[in-house]
């Protein structure tokens, strides 16, 4: 028997100095690993190239370089001022536009040599004097310091010194200097790839050290748990094989979601951020900030979405994890939680029903993407299980797990830090274990394996990153938004926000959430504990949903996409709130009654926002963009009124107390939950809701036939629906009778006038109540509210064919496109052009798809829900032909116009709504009100000659994708960057106009985005495009890039290896605007 105790005693000893030592070895290790060091890729341009001087491209993502040398030797200044002056050197191309806001330029005007860079001018000397045979013009910036100065002259050697970062931008070196190279001319910049990193061995070691060490801490953890001689409990118990009638409607209802549910905002956003990781060699934001790394977020769950696109970008796959994490959820929540709730919900089926339903209601609207949301919904649940596992059993393995899961679930995104919640509810029962271990084991053989499981979570986090880079990742992120923890009543506030935001279904599981927390709350502080129900359980999820309420506080951004993490709690929630309101518990009538108010009301808060969803998923949808109602009636007053009635039924209890309480048991149907039936109609609203918008979209593009086609091997999404008119010119129709410069006129006109614009054609603001407010600084000067596209927004060009010097869109011809206007016009104006003639049927009995005419003012128009907007008369009238001078007029049509007003834009008439024997069309145009506002002016019709994008745009070319349309193009090659510099784009495809107004604030040059870039490198034009079948359709918009200048070639970067420390830095990057 001694021999025995002195065994077990031997083998306690052992396991807890291993778990000691391990413990402890892994904690340094991981501590270590954020300042070891790592090898750097450093990359370098040197211009010229190969001893030529033509121009190089190369856009910089962080805009400017670490450290920038420039040397201009004077032989090339006077030689270049002898031949009329211009640029020596610039970092933006000559001809772009505010090239001196931004980037560097030495240049020579007149007789003087300037060099000016951030709008301020360094140096500015005669060039009469700059002689010498070593003569020269040097610049060197760096993040401390930009010295300017003149070397070797014999009478104007000057040095100005400026203790500030003025580093330039760079997206190239272009010169107007010719001929040969002149000799000591050069320009060193480095580029910035601090975050282009790999572990060094030294690093990897730790890491390695660091993993192997917790898994043997915890393994020894677990055996000093086992020394009680308790048996282990089975970590899935059989209940997680089963398969039920709720499981069936949970799992039917996800799988079917994820064919035809909504999508969330931000889906193109991660996925954009994965497909650019692998060539960038880290995990950028990619569209703002620079493109810092999201370290220490995003690991290793951003990894694993790069990972998947290797295999495949389509929707269909990439949210997968979604899925699987929301089967995750309800498995913990119906084999864990529900258990652990109590006898009560054991009993009955009615509390899990009501569980699933509030579940699926938080679910679907916030969780059906590549957000992290979905992630840290399951993480927070199995942190707080594995804390109930660890409190069931007295064993410190699953305390351990928590801790170990919860880091993990923090790393997904900044809203995982609500799993501290969890680790706090249970901290002290688990506290009450340790000190009882401690007694046998000790304090640290208990500690140190559980601060392990937290720590090793470093090796993802710090794996290719160090210290000092996630610290200026935190630093570049005092760019907008971020919002202090007092501003979190925002993100309620937005919950009421006519928007997408504050959706009915947003609202619905947010607000429901609430009031099972309420009601649980209530019924615990009066009853002290719910019958048939755990008090410590229960009131650990009620302290881990208030907990994780105040934990969001200090997220910095206050989306109500966070809403989501909330989805298994509130599911939990309400499987203990459908047992405090049961007749067996609340036996008050005028309670119940006051329930079921209370349900009915947030039901009727709900219903007066909007059924709308984001960007795509939307269309087709009832009620997308209004509250739900009929003929007019809101079906939010209706529920109010029920919810008063309610009220009035709870009063009535109340004053008549006899009544109040039941003495018969309920019927079966009067034991349900007024909140499960709610929540179950809610579920089945969403559902309904948008396998209604694919049916009415067929065959025209819907999410649901998309992630169909996906499953068929048709993976392009969007890019096989949208049609470009790549020619509009090739689709211009003619002129019957009249001559090309007569044909708008033809029929008669007063007070058109070739030239009769308006100059600005700046897009009317479109509200974007919850886009600009709660995203990006918008008081910076010059930043683009409108969200016009290239080319669209009016100004001066050629000399035209009737004589007009507007400046036409999309690509149209001056020289054989006339256009005339009411701009300015007296009193009343009008105009009929000539007929043209519809082009000859083609051997499928087809015509075309639509006619086109670009049009700009304000036009009057219906939209598809028979809404008119004012405007001015234009209408195409359709005939019959017989010769060339005999017309018949069978009717007239007003085109279908998306909009914006009052810039170009191309309104569409299907010729499918023509009749088959009309052959002739012509365009009436009246404007009869005299405001300077009101105005029309058109050019031609055409019938677009039209390819899909797919077609134009290809699986090669790159392309800017705006982070809102990256999901649903998934077979475009985003354009990527490696080594600190970006591919540069042929094509830009934005969303629809109200969220490329968003779009495009947040990409542009404040924010550190690719636009900043792009303005700078680019000029663009917009090309005609429509959304097959649906016609009046605003789908977005696709943009041609045209290189400034065209001889340009990318640059050559030389690059290198280099060994940084842990707290090196080359400098803060320049995020001066």
């Amino acid at each position: 028997m001694k021999d025995t105790k002195r065994y077990v005693d031997e083998s306690l000893g052992r396991y807890r100095l291993l778990a000691m030592v391990a413990a402890l070895g892994a904690i340094l290790s991981a501590l270590a690993i954020p300042f070891l060091p790592v090898q750097q890729t450093e990359a370098r341009i040197s211009w010229p190239e190969g001893g030529a001087i033509a121009a190089v491209t190369a856009p910089l993502v962080s805009y400017t370089p670490t450290e920038f040398e420039l040397t201009i030797p004077c032989s090339a200044i006077g030689d270049l001022a002898e031949s009329g002056g211009g640029a020596l050197v610039s970092t933006a191309p000559i001809g772009a536009a505010e090239p001196d806001r931004w980037a560097l330029s030495a240049r020579v005007t007149g007789d003087r040599v300037d060099v000016t860079v951030r709008n301020t001018v360094l140096l500015s000397a005669p060039v009469t004097g700059l002689d010498g045979g070593v003569c020269a013009v040097t610049v060197s910036s760096d993040p401390a310091q930009t010295t300017a100065a003149i070397t070797g002259s014999t009478r104007n050697d000057v040095e100005q010194v400026f203790d500030r970062d003025l580093r330039p931008q760079m997206v190239g070196v272009f010169s107007d200097l010719t001929g040969a190279t002149p000799e000591g001319l050069r320009l060193d910049a480095t580029l910035d790839t601090r975050f282009t990193t790999s572990p060094t061995p030294l690093k990897l070691v730790a890491m390695v050290t660091a993993v192997l060490g917790t898994a043997v801490a915890l393994w020894a953890l677990h055996r000093l748990d086992t020394a009680d001689g308790r048996r282990s409990r089975r970590m899935l118990p059989a209940s997680w094989w089963s398969f039920t009638r709720i499981d069936a409607v949970v799992v039917g209802v996800l799988g079917l979601w994820h064919m035809i549910g909504a999508n969330t905002s931000d889906d193109g956003y991660q996925l954009g951020m994965a497909r650019a990781a692998g060539e960038a060699g880290y995990m950028s934001n990619f569209y703002r900030w620079f493109g810092v790394p999201e370290a220490p977020f995003g690991t290793p769950f951003y990894d694993f979405l790069a990972a998947m696109t290797h295999v495949s970008t389509a929707s269909v796959w990439m949210r997968l994890p979604a899925l699987a994490a929301g089967l995750l959820t309800w498995w913990l929540l119906s084999r864990e939680v529900a258990p652990r709730v109590g006898v009560a919900a054991r009993r009955s089926s009615l509390p899990l029903w009501t569980g699933a339903f509030v579940f699926l209601a938080f679910w679907l609207p916030f969780n059906n993407g590549l957000r992290p949301e979905p992630v840290v919904a399951a993480g927070v649940l199995l942190t707080w299980c594995s804390v109930e596992r660890a409190i069931a059993t007295r064993r410190l393995l699953p305390a351990a797990a928590a801790i170990l899961i919860g880091a993990v679930t923090v790393t997904a995104g900044p809203s995982g830090i609500i799993c501290f919640a969890a680790l706090i509810a249970g901290a002290r029962p688990i506290a009450k274990t340790i000190a009882d271990r401690a007694r046998v084991t000790g304090y640290a053989a208990s500690l140190l394996p559980m601060l392990s499981a937290g720590l090793v979570v470093l090796v993802a986090v710090f794996a290719d990153q160090t210290l000092a880079a996630v610290r200026e990742m935190q630093r570049v992120h005092v760019i907008s938004p971020s919002e202090p923890w007092f501003n979190e009543y925002m993100r309620y506030q937005w919950l009421f926000q006519d928007s997408v935001d504050g959706s009915l279904a947003r609202r619905f599981a947010v607000f429901t959430m609430i009031l099972c927390l309420l009601a649980v709350s209530l019924t615990m502080l009066r009853r002290g504990q719910i019958p048939g129900t755990a008090r410590g359980p229960i009131g650990r999820i009620v302290g881990i949903t208030l907990g994780a309420m105040v934990l969001m506080m200090f997220v910095p951004t206050k989306w109500t996409h966070h809403f989501g993490i909330y989805a298994g709690l509130a599911g939990s929630l309400a499987v203990v709130a459908a047992v405090a309101v049961t007749p067996s518990v609340l036996r008050s009538r005028r309670n119940r009654a006051l329930f079921a108010a209370a349900v009915m009301g947030v039901v009727a808060m709900s219903f007066v926002g909007r059924n709308g969803y984001w960007y795509v998923s939307s269309w087709g949808v009832p009620w997308w963009d209004k509250a739900p109602s009929i003929a007019g009636n809101g079906f939010g007053v209706a529920l109010l009124a029920v919810a008063g009635l309610l009220l009035a039924v709870a009063a009535f209890f109340h004053i008549h107390p006899v009544a109040s309480v039941r003495t018969d048991p309920p019927s079966r149907l009067w034991r349900v939950p007024p909140l499960t039936i709610a929540a179950g109609v809610m579920v089945v609203l969403e559902v309904l809701s948008l396998a209604k918008g694919a049916v009415a979209q067929y065959p025209a593009y819907s999410i649901a036939r998309s992630n169909i086609d996906a499953l068929t091997g048709s993976t392009c999404g969007l890019a096989n629906d949208v049609l470009l008119e790549t020619d509009p010119n090739a689709s211009m129709l003619q002129p019957m009778s009249a001559p090309l410069s007569d044909a708008l006129t033809a029929g008669g006109a007063s007070d058109f006038s070739p030239n009769g614009v308006a100059a600005d054609l700046t897009p009317d603001e479109e509200d974007v109540a919850s886009g600009t407010a709660n995203t990006v600084d918008t008081t910076n000067p010059g930043q683009n509210f409108s969200g016009g596209t290239a080319g669209t927004g009016g100004g001066v060009g050629g000399e035209g064919v009737n004589g007009s010097t507007v400046a036409l869109p999309f690509g149209l011809d001056p020289a054989t496109t006339p256009v005339v206007g009411s701009f300015d016009a007296p009193g009343a104006a009008s105009a009929t052009s000539d007929w043209f003639r519809l082009p000859e049927p083609d051997s499928t009995g087809s015509r075309g798809d639509i006619v086109s005419i670009s049009a700009a003012g304000r036009i009057r128009s219906i939209d598809s829900d028979g809404i008119e907007t004012y405007g001015q008369k234009l209408e195409l009238e359709y005939g019959t032909s017989s010769g060339s001078e005999a017309f018949t007029t069978l009717g007239s049509i007003v085109p279908i116009d998306i909009g914006p007003t009052p810039s170009w834009r191309n309104l569409r008439v299907p010729l499918g709504e023509l009749p088959a024997e009309a052959d002739v069309v012509r365009v009436v145009a009246e404007d009869a009100d005299i405001s300077v506002g009101q105005w029309v002016a058109f050019t031609p019709p055409r019938v677009p000659q039209t390819r899909t994008l797919q077609e134009v745009v290809g699986r090669d070319t790159s392309v800017l994708l705006d982070w809102a349309v990256g999901l649903n193009f998934p077979c475009q090659h985003l354009m990527l960057h490696s080594n600190g510099v970006s591919e540069i784009p042929a094509y830009r495809i934005s969303p629809d106009r109200p969220l490329a107004v968003v779009t495009g604030l947040w990409q542009d040059h404040y924010g550190g985005g690719p636009l900043g870039w792009t303005q700078l490198l680019l000029g663009a034009r917009t090309i005609p495009s429509y959304l097959q079948d649906d016609w009046d359709r605003d789908w977005g918009s696709i943009e041609q890039f045209v290189p400034i200048d065209s001889a340009a070639e990318p640059a050559e970067i030389v690059t290198s290896t280099t060994t940084r420390s842990g707290l090196w830095t080359p400098g803060p990057i320049n995020i001066e605007s």
